[in-house]
């Protein structure tokens, strides 16, 4: 299987502290991985380096397997890291218009992407007065304007209501199995990650201290909390 991402031996150092130190991590086509651990874990600041936003002190970072540079590879990732950036004052589609000047996508994309993520009808509104899961699809909608081949999402679940988390679950399955797209998705809310996502990275302290397959959980009639507190040593 096409490995969209592959870092090893990469830290990351600000000043003398380490705080992000992984040996090795994969990302694969068509697959969604859950990155898990505590805050401060080193989540975001893996994720940052993925999209490109900071540097790696050191260790290495290979896209699509050699076959594309950094600069290449980041037109077909996208990422929504913290909070999206809206205009308020704009509605949906003129928020897609002015990304898709900037990104040189097709302006047909807009609505069709819209549909896709279950704003298609939101018309005038203004995305001031957009829910928050209604916000983070818009964001999602907006990284898919580059038709991208992976897309990091940091927390997109956070401060969503359950039926606002069932639909964003929904959605980047959708997005994974019909578009084949990668995703690598943080969240603290483990019953829809383990729902979710094929493969778990268990991060702390800026390490990565285990990897599993939602098979193997299954085989060993384990759920995802259950394996987490026992790995972060807090049951």
């Amino acid at each position: 299987m096409e490995k969209i991402v592959t870092l090893k031996n990469l830290c990351k150092k600000y000043g003398k502290q380490c705080v992000l130190d992984v040996t090795e991590v994969e990302f694969a086509k068509g697959k969604i991985y859950g990155i898990i651990g505590p805050n401060g874990a080193g989540k975001t600041t893996m994720f940052k380096l993925l999209a490109g936003l900071i540097q790696p002190t050191s260790g290495d970072m290979t896209f699509f397997e050699g076959r594309k540079t950094p600069q290449e590879a980041r037109k077909k990732i996208s990422f929504m890291i913290e909070n999206p950036y809206l205009d308020l004052g704009m509605t949906a589609a003129q928020n897609m218009n002015m990304l898709a000047i900037l990104y040189d996508a097709e302006p047909k994309n807009v609505e069709k992407l819209l549909k896709l993520v279950g704003l298609g009808k939101t018309g005038k509104k203004k995305v001031k007065n957009f829910s928050l899961g209604m916000k983070q699809r818009l964001g999602i909608a907006m990284a898919l304007l580059k038709n991208p081949e992976m897309i990091i999402l940091d927390e997109p679940m956070n401060g969503l209501d359950p039926s606002g988390i069932v639909s964003m679950r929904k959605l980047l399955e959708n997005l994974c199995v019909k578009n084949k797209i990668t995703i690598v998705i943080s969240s603290h809310i483990l019953s829809e990650l383990e729902l979710l996502a094929d493969v778990f990275y268990l991060i702390q302290n800026g390490k990565i201290i285990d990897k599993k397959r939602k098979e193997e959980l299954i085989d060993g009639k384990v759920n995802l909390e259950k394996y987490y507190m026992e790995k972060m040593g807090e049951e």
